[in-house]
């Protein structure tokens, strides 16, 4: 199969493509650090195609995706996995601003390009990396939580609208707990928590699998059954 993973430079992302490539698959590697996309290459080697690229420049993505798409002759699957979370370094706009930016903007870009580049094709599969987060609000990060919601209802559109167009188009949303990763590392409220590569190896599942939804790793559901739960009045009164 062909590959294209956004944010493959570290966590999820590059898990991903070491584990699809390790099953012989072409991978199509996008992250804004070409230093990090070129040592990746190097460790996966000639099954591995890479653009260096902020997803929010949509009308270079739409380019850089059309290249790998050209240069590996077809794409199977679109891994939108390029996401951000708490950036403390910055105002609080500019914080909520970026994030919104990366995870809900540019990720319903990559997934209307997917979804159109499916529809001629008459098949594909896309596969979005929502999080548990879905199904939670939290007053310390908003924007995050805010964002993955959006994420997973977005794909629960688009999975209707495959539906309607009878094309074999399959939508996955992933949901991941805590993982191990660069972007958790500061996190000290973390539980449940996964090595990157335990959770990727059921994402790889789970997409192999085609399926509509998957909690990563699996007992994560229990905690998504209880928030869908709790009624509102408790959810505006606490203080998380």
């Amino acid at each position: 199969m062909n590959i294209i993973i956004t944010g493959a430079t570290s966590g999820i992302g590059k898990e991903l493509a070491l584990q699809f490539a390790a099953k012989g698959n072409k991978v199509g590697l996008i992250g804004r650090r070409t230093e990090r996309l070129e040592e990746l290459k190097h460790e996966i080697g000639e099954l591995a195609y890479i653009r260096t690229l902020d997803v929010t420049n949509f009308e270079r993505a739409e380019k850089v995706y059309q290249e790998l798409i050209d240069e590996m002759d077809g794409l199977d699957i679109m891994i939108l996995n390029a996401g951000v979370g708490r950036i403390k370094t910055r105002p609080a706009w500019r914080i909520d601003e970026s994030i919104i930016e990366v995870n809900a903007f540019a990720f319903a870009h990559g997934c209307h390009f997917a979804f159109e580049y499916f529809l001629k094709q008459g098949y594909g599969q896309i596969v979005g990396m929502s999080s548990i987060a879905a199904h939670i609000a939290s007053g310390r990060a908003a924007a995050y939580t805010a964002s993955k919601h959006f994420i997973s209802n977005y794909m629960t559109g688009f999975r209707q609208k495959a539906n309607l167009t009878g094309a074999d188009i399959t939508i996955t949303d992933l949901k991941p707990g805590y993982i191990w990763t660069e972007m958790t590392e500061r996190n000290n409220n973390m539980f449940w928590v996964s090595s990157v590569q335990k959770a990727v190896q059921q994402m790889v599942r789970a997409i192999e699998k085609k399926k509509n939804h998957a909690y990563i790793t699996k007992r994560w559901r229990l905690l998504a059954w209880a928030a869908e739960l709790v009624p509102q009045w408790i959810w505006d009164r606490l203080k998380v």
